[in-house]
Order: structure tokens, then C-alpha cells, then sequence
């Protein structure tokens, strides 16, 4: 059951919190290579001549690569502070992605050492901003609303990159889109780790274990099913490039994915418009059903318009699923993880979304588009069941009394548990208890 919420207001309040705007939009500006990312190297690819098998491979190499360097980094981030590990991390990346600029994909070893820099690089910018937000905005129900916020300006990164991406191929070129955007990646960098949250930021003290945050079930079973919604979203990036070539028109590619982003963007704004009661756990599950519902239609392949008004309608469940998956998240992560624990989310869409690349560049060479897009409806139904199977692990945490939790609200009894459960998370406002461990060493 949902209740009204002042959604403008409450997004204007967060915008107007010292930092707040700031750290937002640096964030952004500085996830730009990575959210353009598979859209770049796929136009690049084809412009220098390359098949759809080689535009899939690359992009399935750079997933691969910042799945492995976003928890990595994370933990660092955790460890050592943001600004010693975000900024050479940026510019590294960068480097990376004009090597692959320059040298092109003559060349197919420096080429993939080229993606595999850039991937394994790819700054934290996301699981840091969401550890900075409890510092930034004090008051849980604000915090929350800023992760419903997160989502919708992601939505906006997601419209705007591959519109700004098609601009900066028809100006220039493919290899200087990349150049630029890479560029802006590291000035977005730059303006969050040189703000003062981002310098006094500190991590609570974690539990010394090999696994970090991996060691909690509950978020085990969220990173299974966010893996084939990564796998879902990577396989309509090739798709989609298979369904502009069909009807010979480039722009098109660039529509289809300011579609998608708008309509998550449209979804992102109604969620978190509303207060919603219960554990966000069961309501995760409809949402990410209601995801692959939407992708269905997709596999229709009709005319440039109704196609793009069918790419919005597929978009609309995304932002609310990833909000929602957010709190999760924060109720299931142990303590001292918070940027790990967020990393990991990053890494689940970084495999799957190779994984989906990969699989449906074959796809659509062997039986056509509408295989491409067959891929990402098979996907999101995967994630559905994985959250069903999962459902007494990915349950509510111990202790944890619900009100109102979600895109605008929480619960202030929880909140107050977890203020006296000193094994709580440092990141959970709901009152997660977090898994015992025998070890007192600290990490």
C-alpha cells in the first residue's frame, strides 16, 4: 500500500542540502565513460569495420574487467578513503579508452588491453556517492529519498550519454566521442573527490574477512538476480545496434537507448513520488517482474516509431527496481563495506550485461534482431525466479520492524534499533543486525 509524498519538494530539500547537488552531478558527469561505455566501443567498433561477434567481445571484455575492478576498488575506497583511489583510478580509465581511440582494432591484442585498462579502472563514482549520502543528509527518510534520486538523474545520464554520444560522432567521430567522454569522466571525478565530504569521509570499522560483503546471504541472492537484469539490459545494447543497421539509419540506435533512459527516467519519478509500506524485498520482486514483462514487446521489431515508444515502455520499471534494490542493499551489507557493497551491485551488471553483449551478438547474427531482444525478456525472467528461489534468505533482516520504507520513507522505530544494535550496519537506517563473526581483527 502506498501513501502520497511531497516528491518535488523532497527532492528540491535534498538538492538544496550543502554538497548535495554537487556530489550528484560531478558523480554523474564522472560515470559518463562508464555509462556510454558498451554504446561507445559498439559504434567505434562497427565505424572501423569491425562484426557485431568483435563489438560484443570488446564490450564483453570491458564488463568483465570493471566487474572485477569495482569491488576491488570499492574495498580500497573502504580501506583508503575516495580521493586516494577515485582519481588515478578516473585517470587510468581514460587512458585506457584512448588507447583504443588511437590505436584502433587493427590490432586486436592492444585493442582488448585497451578495454580491459579502461574497464578495470572504472572509478567507484556510484557506491561512493551512496556511502557519502548518510553524511551529507543526516535524517533517514532523506537518505532514502536521495537513493530514488540517484536513480531517476541515472535515467538522465542514460537519455542524455547516447544523445550526447551520436552528437559527438557526427561533429567529429567515433574515436573522438570517446576521447571526450573520457575526458569528462575525469573532471567529474575530480570535482567529487576535492569537496569536503568526499575528503572527511571515513569508513566505519569492518570485520576482517575475505569475503566483505559477500559474506551476507541476503545480498548473495540480490547480486544473482540483478546479474541477469544486468544480462538483460547488456544483450539490447547489440540488439539495438542490429535493429538500426536493419533499417539503415544509425540515429535510430541513439533513440532507441534516450527511449529506454526516458522511460526509466518517467518510472524513476513516480516511484519515488510515493511512500510505499512493507519490506522492499517482496516488493522487489514485482518490480523486476514488471521489468521483464516489459521487454517482451521488444522482440516485435516494428517501425522506428512504435519501437521507440516500445523501448520507453521497457524502460519505465528499471529506476524503481534499481532504487529499491538500493535499500536492500543497504539493509543487507555487513558494516565497513558500505562502498564495497555497492561496488558488488556495479559488478553483478558489469558480468551480466558482458554476458548479455555476448551472447547476443551471435544471436542476432545466426536468427535476427528479434533474437537480440529474445535474450533480454529470457533475462529479466530469470532475475524474477532467482528472487523467488531466494525469497527466505532475501527476506527481511532480524530485528527489522516495517513502516514505510522505499523511494520517499522509512521507519523511525527501526531507525532507533539500529542506533542501539551496536552490530548493525553502518549503512543500514533499518536496523539490519548484521552476520556475527568470530574474528575481532579489523580490516
Amino acid at each position: 500500500m502506498a501513501t502520497e509524498a511531497k516528491a518535488n519538494g523532497g527532492y528540491l530539500d535534498i538538492l538544496r542540502a550543502p554538497h548535495a547537488a554537487r556530489l550528484l552531478a560531478g558523480t554523474l558527469v564522472g560515470r559518463l565513460p562508464n555509462g556510454t561505455g558498451p554504446i561507445a566501443i559498439t559504434v567505434f567498433t562497427r565505424a572501423e569495420g569491425g562484426s557485431y561477434s568483435l563489438a560484443g567481445g570488446l564490450i564483453a571484455a570491458y564488463g568483465l574487467a570493471t566487474a572485477v575492478g569495482q569491488p576491488l576498488l570499492g574495498r580500497a575506497v573502504d580501506l583508503k578513503g575516495q580521493p586516494r583511489v577515485q582519481l588515478p583510478a578516473a585517470l587510468i580509465s581514460a587512458l585506457g579508452m584512448a588507447a583504443l581511440a588511437v590505436t584502433g582494432i587493427g590490432n586486436l591484442f592492444l585493442a582488448y588491453a585497451a578495454v580491459l585498462v579502461a574497464g578495470l579502472f572504472t572509478p567507484p563514482l556510484e557506491g561512493g556517492l551512496r556511502a557519502l549520502w548518510p553524511s551529507v543528509l543526516g535524517r533517514e527518510e532523506r537518505v532514502h529519498r536521495a537513493y530514488a534520486l540517484d536513480a531517476v538523474a541515472q535515467e538522465v545520464m542514460f537519455t542524455v550519454g547516447p544523445l550526447l554520444l551520436t552528437l559527438l560522432v557526427s561533429l567529429w567521430s567515433p574515436a573522438a566521442a570517446l576521447v571526450v567522454l573520457n575526458l569528462l569522466g575525469v573532471l567529474g571525478a575530480l570535482s567529487v573527490v576535492v569537496s569536503e565530504p568526499s575528503r572527511a569521509w571515513r569508513s566505519a570499522p569492518r570485520e576482517a574477512h575475505w569475503l566483505g560483503a559477500l559474506r551476507s546471504p541476503g545480498l548473495l541472492a540480490l547480486l544473482g538476480s540483478f546479474f541477469f537484469v544486468g544480462l538483460a539490459l547488456g544483450s539490447i545494447t547489440v540488439a539495438g545496434v542490429a535493429y538500426a543497421d536493419d533499417r539503415g539509419d544509425a540515429a535510430v540506435y541513439g533513440w532507441l537507448m534516450a527511449a529506454l533512459g526516458l522511460g526509466a527516467l518517467i518510472g524513476g519519478v513516480a516511484y519515488g513520488a510515493r511512500q510505499w509500506a512493507g519490506a522492499p524485498e517482496r516488493r522487489l520482486r514485482v518490480l523486476v517482474l514488471l521489468l521483464a514483462l516489459g521487454y517482451l514487446p521488444l522482440m516485435l521489431v516494428p517501425g522506428p516509431v512504435a519501437m521507440t515508444a516500445l523501448s520507453a515502455l521497457a524502460g519505465v520499471f528499471l529506476a524503481p527496481a534499481l532504487a529499491c534494490a538500493f535499500i536492500v542493499v543497504d539493509r543487507h551489507a555487513p558494516g565497513g563495506t558500505v562502498t564495497e557493497a555497492f561496488s558488488w551491485l556495479v559488478t553483478t551488471f558489469g558480468v551480466g550485461a558482458a554476458l548479455g553483449s555476448a551472447v547476443s551478438g551471435p544471436a542476432v547474427e545466426l536468427w535476427g534482431t528479434p533474437a537480440g531482444f529474445a535474450v533480454a525478456g529470457a533475462g529479466g525472467f530469470v532475475a524474477f525466479l532467482v528472487l523467488l528461489a531466494t525469497g527466505r534468505v532475501l527476506g527481511p533482516p532480524p530485528g527489522v520492524r516495517h513502516a514505510v520504507s522505499g523511494g520517499a520513507g522509512s521507519a523511525v522505530p527501526a531507525q532507533r534499533q539500529a542506533e542501539n544494535n551496536p552490530h548493525s550496519s553502518e549503512n543500514d537506517r533499518n536496523g539490519a543486525v548484521e552476520p556475527g563473526f568470530s574474528t575481532r581483527l579489523q580490516a
